[in-house]
């Protein structure tokens, strides 16, 4: 089951929360493009994409889109001040120099190790895998966003995953409409729920174990 626009742009504000003052972010197709709404305007973020654009800001107002200006997705988009173009070559030279502070990227599964499988379903037909691997491996800190469990609702976070790999150990966080689960020396440690959810229910739509070290709080 697809989750509502509330509980997507929820998922949104608690990633936000993660990015620093003067930070370099590539934020991945589907709801880590929300993100960018809730970076406060005064923090000197600079969002990355790959194809081009590095001072990439939130989306336009109704009627004020620029069909010339998009992100990755070719969703429309608005630039901040110092906002710089280049080509593909250079934007992804940016990525593999380890240059970004923070991915923000979608998956269909992501393992207790932090494997992260999220370009392809066996027997469906995709466009490729994008940048993916190069934002995954590359990055210092790696943020999934995604539902805790897919249309028949047997869980994403799991054990090992089942699909294809984009890579190995990239993840380091996972946010879904559930929970903010950290993932620490090959482990799931569950930080936060999100209201309304219970870690009772987050711990039994988990298909790995997570470990509860801290006090967990709710997001609202």
């Amino acid at each position: 089951m697809g989750l509502g626009i509330e509980t997507r742009h929820q998922i949104a504000r608690r990633a936000a929360l993660e990015i620093g003052r003067g930070m370099i972010v590539n934020l991945g197709i589907g709801i880590p493009t929300l993100v960018a709404d809730y970076i406060p305007g005064n923090y000197g973020v600079m969002l990355h994409t790959e194809n081009g654009i590095l001072g990439m800001g939130g989306s336009p107002p109704p009627g004020k889109e620029d069909g010339n200006l998009s992100n990755a997705g070719g969703y429309p988009v608005t630039l901040i001040s110092g906002a710089s173009y280049f080509d593909s070559a250079m934007a992804f030279g940016i990525i593999r120099r380890g240059l970004l502070d923070i991915t923000v990227l979608g998956a269909l599964e992501v393992s207790e190790q932090g494997d992260i499988a999220n370009w392809i379903v066996p027997g469906k037909r995709v466009p490729g895998m994008g940048g993916a691997i190069d934002l995954a491996q590359k990055s210092k800190k790696v943020i999934v966003l995604m539902n805790h469990s897919d249309k028949e609702g047997n869980p994403k976070i799991v054990k090992n995953c089942k699909l294809p790999l984009t890579v190995k150990r990239g993840a380091n966080m996972i946010i879904t409409e559930k929970a903010v689960i950290d993932i620490v020396d090959e482990k799931l440690v569950l930080r936060e729920v999100m209201h309304p959810h219970s870690v009772e229910e987050v711990v039994e739509s988990t298909g790995a174990p997570l470990e509860i070290r801290n006090e967990v709080v709710t997001f609202q």
